[in-house]
């Protein structure tokens, strides 16, 4: 991962606009994305050698906490001893999450898998002596869960790259074609084995904000990875040929303007393995997964693994905890649509495809009278999702001969609330129709 977002990564409807594609073409990508918009939480892995002393994933030597040789010598101490791929899988399958996506490269070119571009993977250069990504997919696809591959596009460990340090580079592309040409043909030939050996289902590219589309071939790279898999999906880090993007760590304030689009969070403050004990707590993760949800979008939520393969008790406690929440609500979340304006009511909710159901998401111990603004629709029932009570409501303000709908309080009663955040399922009496005027005759 990066530090900082990055805004280059355009959703790949807007380049269809901007290219004047066919309509056809925009079709054949909404279809395809629809497994994706459905899926609504994915698990990211990053695991690396930098999981050996806890330190920043690649960013520790370019940034110049650790010397570039120091930092390598995490080679060593790579065993991946404890890795079960299953048990990992078993985790993101409880979670509730359809898709996962693991790093097969970061930043500091060491390949998770058998690359044969060269030696620096966990196969050659590692105690591991593993590829951790062929055996991850085969346990996620048994369990029909989507197979994610995280590859960075740049690599400062790579002779033919430019970059190195943050002050430095080795060279400059202008002044040395045939050098980059080199590199190119490298990062291509892995992006080629990966989807030759892994036929990944989505494709998650960082490291995109060094180079122009035009310097990585952006193109040209994701004509490599639709040969091979047409159906696959591409996030938005390829400089303006992706599919959805990917907001990181924060979350946006209002509503993305992308037809897909994922925050990717981590359950601390770091990517990989780190000495770092400021987790989020299971309600805070689900609230922050209910908003993404809500808005729209879906939730990447990482976890980081020890060099032996351990997940961290804190990581396995906080998927496990919004796994449940997620069994007791899933009908509220998955394949279901963003939520009505904000105003009309004061916290999250999502649709179902039709609309004829509202799904009203309660934070906290919120009991007592809550509103809905300007629903026009009449009400068939409301219950509390997960256990069936069938909640009262009544309208008030109602004017017999004004076209402006009355306000709906609901009364929750304390004794339904969930420990974490609660939801009650509103049946309408068909599509949802909103008022949204100034009130009086208007």
């Amino acid at each position: 991962m990066k530090i900082k977002s990055t805004v280059a990564g355009l959703c790949f409807l807007s380049a269809l606009n901007v290219n004047a594609q066919s309509k056809v073409e925009a079709t054949g990508i909404k279809d395809k994305m629809q497994w994706f918009a459905d899926a609504k939480l994915g698990i990211f892995i990053h695991e690396g050698i930098y999981a050996v002393n806890g330190i920043d994933e690649s960013w520790s030597f370019h940034n110049k906490k650790i010397s570039y040789a120091d930092y390598m010598k995490q080679l060593k101490g790579f065993t991946l001893k404890k890795y079960d791929p299953a048990f990992w899988a078993d985790l993101i399958q409880e979670s509730g999450a359809r898709y996962a996506v693991i790093t097969t490269k970061h930043h500091d070119g060491v390949a998770m898998y058998d690359t044969k571009m060269n030696n620096l993977s966990s196969v050659k250069a590692t105690p591991a002596k593993k590829d951790m990504v062929k055996p991850f997919f085969e346990e996620l696809r048994k369990r029909n869960i989507k197979c994610g591959a995280y590859y960075s596009l740049i690599d400062w460990s790579h002779p033919d790259y430019p970059g190195f340090l943050k002050d430095s580079s080795r060279y400059k592309v202008a002044s040395d074609y045939p050098r980059w040409n080199r590199f190119r043909n490298f990062f291509q030939g892995q992006i080629s084995e990966i989807s030759t050996q892994f036929k990944p289902d989505l494709w998650w590219f960082d490291g995109d904000w060094e180079h122009s589309a035009e310097e990585w071939e952006s193109q040209k790279v994701r004509n490599i990875i639709l040969a091979g898999n047409p159906n696959a999906i591409i996030n938005g880090r390829l400089q303006g040929y992706g599919d959805y993007e990917t907001p990181e760590q924060n979350f946006p304030v209002s509503r993305p303007n992308y037809n897909w689009w994922e925050l990717c969070m981590t359950t601390n403050d770091n990517w990989g393995f780190h000495h770092d004990n400021n987790w989020k707590t299971p309600h805070e993760v689900i609230t922050i997964f209910v908003d993404a949800v809500a808005n729209g979008g879906n939730l990447l939520l990482d976890m980081g693994p020890m060099e032996d393969g351990t997940i961290p008790a804190e990581q396995v406690n906080v998927l496990k905890e919004l796994g449940a929440w997620n069994k007791k609500h899933g009908e509220a979340i998955f394949e279901t649509v963003a939520g009505i304006p904000q105003g009309h009511f004061y916290g999250a909710t999502t649709l179902s495809k039709d609309s004829s159901v509202l799904y009203l998401f309660l934070q906290g111990k919120i009991s007592g009278e809550i509103t809905l603004k300007g629903l026009k629709n009449k009400i068939d029932n409301i219950t509390v999702l997960g256990n069936g009570t069938k909640i009262e409501h009544k309208i008030v303000g109602k004017i017999s001969w004004s076209p402006v709908p009355g306000l709906v309080y609901i009364n929750v009663p304390e004794n339904v609330l969930d420990k974490y955040v609660t939801v009650l399922k509103v049946k309408l009496d068909g599509p949802i129709r909103l008022y949204s005027g100034r009130g009086g005759l208007q």
